[in-house]
């Protein structure tokens, strides 16, 4: 994908759209893959622009809007992307990177502090055929992004999932390709140097071409986690999501918050299995959470619908998830738990300790027991993990899970900081993706 010369006519407006919700990113990428496909860039540039838009969307969304701008440039023609905002919001470093590999023609204008008009601004340009852009129709343009709204958001998961197939596809042809040069490269003899000098060149093009592929799988991944984490007086959370280093595959590890009617509601699962998958399953198990939870279920029975959901339409497949439920005025919560990891609870009064309330994993039908309550003291810190950070091939389990709890004992009190130090101390090359997902909790101020 070229960047076309800083030169610039006029452009010609064909979309202003505001993004407020983890619907409009999903609309945000829509449109994106419309108008890259109407203005002629091939399948493979359509996806790498649909999910820099989709990804920078889920990591600048908040409450307060945001707006993308859809233009057509004549001379030189370009289609140009641009995400502006009227705040001190800025993308996350991981965010940023990941889109700049994708897309290195991506500009980022941080806001000014103490600027007239304060906020900041990215902008895609990327190139596009002369053809297309001068006999641009905007009208029928407008028209096109009209018909390829969807029936509902399932349709928009569907399309983002039929897209991280085919990138996968691509990622794992690649890497076969690479398999088979690195066969013919090891049985090259000192004899026939100019032929190992020309795979050489090619090894290398496949490397840089594969890696291109499963960066854009690891990103189109990273949409189907939640956009933000919910704003809840006397709650303060943090999360971070590391994928596996040594994989060409991609996993099933999830998170979610919500507020319900009953509290604040935390959950980190695991799809059993790492392949593509995994991460097919946990995207709709996730989303179905959010919609149970909206029907003021328990926990426990919050669990028993997932199980039911996974068998009629993923049999076969199993997964481990924790919930825990914190209840309004945060001096209680409600730890429902499907074969994960037990989450930890620490105190400045007492040694941290797990909450071992246990049920069967997902997938094999069995009754989930009643939540488990706990009374909690202010100030409480609440941790939940995958187990990609804990387990290792050689140590026993119960080992890792008490230098977990010595290290989060001794670790900062912010959850933030808290996440980082986690990741520091046992994240280095993981075999499998990570998820540490930490929450502070003191009494909300009185009304």
């Amino acid at each position: 994908m070229r960047t076309p010369a800083t030169r610039r006519r006029p452009s010609v407006p064909v979309l202003a759209t505001v993004l407020r919700t983890e619907q409009d990113v999903f609309a945000l990428r829509r449109h994106a893959k419309t108008l890259t496909g109407a203005v002629g860039l091939d399948a493979r540039d359509q996806v790498r622009l649909a999910t820099a838009v989709s990804e920078l969307g889920r990591d600048l969304l908040r409450p307060a809007a945001m707006t993308a701008l859809f233009h057509v440039e004549q001379e030189p023609a370009a289609l140009r992307i641009v995400l502006k905002w009227n705040d001190d919001r800025a993308p996350s470093p991981e965010s940023l990177t990941a889109v700049t590999r994708l897309l290195p023609q991506i500009r980022y204008v941080p806001a000014v502090p103490g600027a007239s008009r304060p906020g900041g601004r990215i902008e895609i340009v990327c190139a596009i055929p002369e053809l297309a852009a001068r006999d641009l129709d905007v009208e029928r343009l407008r028209a096109l992004l009209e018909s390829a709204s969807p029936a509902s958001a399932i349709d928009d998961l569907r399309a983002q999932t039929r897209d991280l197939i085919a990138s996968l596809e691509e990622a794992h042809a690649q890497r076969d390709e690479l398999e088979r040069l690195n066969e013919e490269l090891t049985e090259t003899n000192a004899g026939v140097m100019a032929m190992y000098a020309e795979l050489t060149v090619e090894h290398n093009d496949v490397v840089e071409r594969y890696s291109q592929e499963h960066e854009l799988a690891l990103t189109l991944q990273r949409t189907f986690l939640p956009a933000t984490l919910p704003q809840v007086d006397g709650a303060e959370l943090a999360v971070r999501y590391l994928p596996a280093a040594t994989t060409a595959e991609i996993g099933g590890d999830f998170y979610e918050a919500v507020s319900t009617p009953r509290g604040l509601l935390l959950a980190v699962g695991d799809v059993v299995g790492h392949s593509l998958q995994a991460a097919m399953v946990m995207g709709p198990l996730r989303h179905a959470l959010r919609a149970y939870a909206a029907q003021d279920h328990p926990p426990h029975v919050l669990l028993e619908h997932l199980d039911h959901l996974l068998r009629l339409h993923q049999p076969g497949w199993t997964a481990t998830v924790c919930l825990a439920l914190i209840e309004p005025g945060n001096r209680r919560l409600h730890i429902a738990n499907a074969g994960h990891l037990p989450p930890l609870l620490l105190t400045a009064e007492a040694a941290p300790r797990y909450l071992t309330a246990h049920g069967p994993l997902l997938g094999i039908g069995l009754p989930q027991p009643a939540a488990t309550a706990y009374d909690i003291e202010a100030g409480s810190r609440l941790l939940m993990v995958t187990d990609g950070l804990i387990e290792t091939r050689h140590d026993p389990l119960d080992e890792r899970l008490r230098l977990l709890a010595d290290t989060a004992a001794g670790g900062p009190a912010d959850p933030d900081a808290l996440c980082t130090l986690l990741l520091d101390t046992f994240g280095a090359d993981p075999d499998d993706d990570i998820i540490t997902f930490a929450a502070r909790l003191t009494p909300p101020p009185p009304a």
